[in-house]
């Protein structure tokens, strides 16, 4: 059944600005229970920085965390969203083009209101499938 992106996205993004250490990023992640951050500026997307990005663009590269910024690290533009009214179908269809598992929900003119998973859409589309059963499960720390 195809839904809006605004009935099955996360609301309350967890942003940081471009300047922000990934060491200060990533506790907020850790804090936040999230997988990513979105990085803004003046309230614009500028990027989306995920634990993989972490991994694989700065600790497999020796990097600092504490020097390096979310902003050097992050997937950065053109960074591919949605709209509230994309309709779930569009979404599927999106990360499978870009192989991506979470996409950032703009307001017309680009300001972040939400994001969207892989774990939202499998939850949302079969409740009972391992994959939803995964992302509605609590955290494991």
């Amino acid at each position: 059944m195809t839904r809006q992106v605004r009935d099955v996205m996360s609301r309350g993004t967890v942003a940081v600005e471009p300047m922000t250490s990934v060491a200060r990023a990533a506790r907020l992640m850790r804090d936040e229970n999230v997988g990513d951050v979105l990085v803004t500026y003046d309230s614009d997307l500028f990027g989306v920085l995920t634990d993989r990005d972490i991994v694989v663009r700065m600790i497999a590269e020796n990097g600092d965390p504490d020097t390096t910024t979310a902003g050097s690290v992050c997937s950065r533009p053109p960074v591919v969203t949605l709209a509230p009214d994309d309709t779930t179908d569009h979404a599927v269809a999106l990360m499978r083009r870009h192989a991506v598992r979470r996409l950032p929900v703009v307001e017309k003119g680009g300001c972040p209101v939400g994001i969207v998973s892989l774990g939202d859409l499998a939850a949302a589309e079969d409740p009972r499938s391992a994959l939803a059963d995964v992302s509605t499960a609590p955290p494991n720390r």
